[in-house]
């Protein structure tokens, strides 16, 4: 499945990040490091800065995720920035297209809009969001169609259009962790962003469905896949794998039913929890790739030559802010993505 049109070290490097509320810090702070980090990711040479909506999680600070991409997309000069993604069921379409209609005026051509249909929360707060639950889901490829129906130009006698957002065509990404997405995104002719962060388990099958499947559209001519994986990097493999700990005790703690602000690396005491809980976690960080420069760069190699990703989409929850930005250069040197000096930056191109 290696991809042969370009040289591994050629394939983008993105980040997601899920602006993590690290324990005794506050969402306040998780924003500010946000903003640092996708200014240090623009500087190093990333392609786009994505964030994740979740609800009524207080390890995550990106629940209202355009307020917070439009401050990253302020704070920054090149990189795309966008949505990795907005959970369209919580949503009505036409909100969505204002919403991002506003961003792609405000910053042109630098704005992604990628969908998800889970809930991105627990089934209380979704009611809570929604008002009701039923049929949301099951409308998700309606929902994808109508929204997308808002970024063309308007139509003679359009009674409904998003103003701003008419004829933007602002880019739509389909994200996912099972099949459905996939063959959505296949059948839709849209790129396609999996969840292999935390869900790798359909990964390989979900790939090959979606090229297997792909239809060409007005937006995108040939399957592009992007895989999201985890990657921490520290100078040596021990302290990699020690910033590792704290995501290995969130992913356990979640086998419990627990969820709640990352914890420090030394927080993380494996005889505190059960063989099925450590088994869930060390299943869950499959798709990670952790160590010095040269061992995340191996790995996630590795990682292009078993997919054939167009794109990986990397992650990094790590207590330490200095830690999690030393760690982001670091792979960006490591497989060496273009610097971008100031003068370039209004310059710099970077695919949609």
């Amino acid at each position: 499945m290696s991809n042969p049109a370009l040289p591994q070290a050629a394939i983008p490097l993105s980040v997601l990040d899920l602006a993590p509320v690290t324990a005794g810090s506050t969402p306040a702070d998780a924003l500010r490091n946000t903003r640092e980090l996708a200014q240090l990711a623009d500087r190093c040479g990333y392609t786009r800065y994505w964030l994740a909506e979740h609800h009524n999680m207080t390890g995550i600070a990106s629940a209202a995720t355009a307020v917070v991409i439009a401050h990253i997309a302020g704070a920054t000069e090149r990189i795309r920035v966008g949505a990795g993604g907005i959970m369209l069921p919580n949503h009505a379409p036409l909100v969505i297209a204002e919403q991002f209609g506003t961003l792609e005026s405000l910053f042109p051509g630098r704005i992604d809009l990628g969908l998800g249909r889970a809930p991105g929360t627990d089934q209380n707060t979704a009611r809570a969001l929604r008002r009701h639950l039923a049929g949301s889901d099951d409308n998700f490829p309606q929902d994808v169609l109508e929204l997308q129906s808002y970024f063309q130009p308007v139509q003679p006698n359009q009674a409904v259009r998003a103003v701003p957002g008419a004829g933007l065509k602002v880019p739509i990404w389909l994200l996912g962790s099972s099949l459905y997405s996939a063959e959505l995104a296949a059948h839709l002719g849209l790129p396609f962003a999996f969840a292999s962060h935390f869900a790798p388990r359909f990964l390989f099958k979900a790939i090959d469905l979606y090229r297997s499947r792909f239809q060409p559209s007005e937006q995108l001519d040939k399957p592009y896949v992007a895989v999201a994986a985890n990657a921490i990097a520290a100078d040596t493999d021990e302290a990699a794998q020690h910033l590792l700990r704290s995501l290995r005790l969130r992913f356990a703690a979640m086998a419990r039913g627990v969820r709640g602000q990352l914890q420090p690396p030394e927080a993380f005491v494996e005889r505190d929890w059960s063989a099925a809980e450590l088994a869930f976690s060390d299943e869950s960080l499959a798709c990670s790739a952790v160590g010095s420069p040269a061992e995340v760069r191996k790995q996630l190699e590795g990682l292009i030559e078993q997919t054939g990703a167009d794109e990986l989409v990397l992650t990094a929850q790590i207590f330490d802010h200095a830690a999690r930005l030393k760690s982001f250069a670091l792979v960006a040197e490591a497989w060496g993505l273009p610097a971008i000096r100031p003068a370039d930056q209004n310059s710099a191109a970077a695919p949609a």
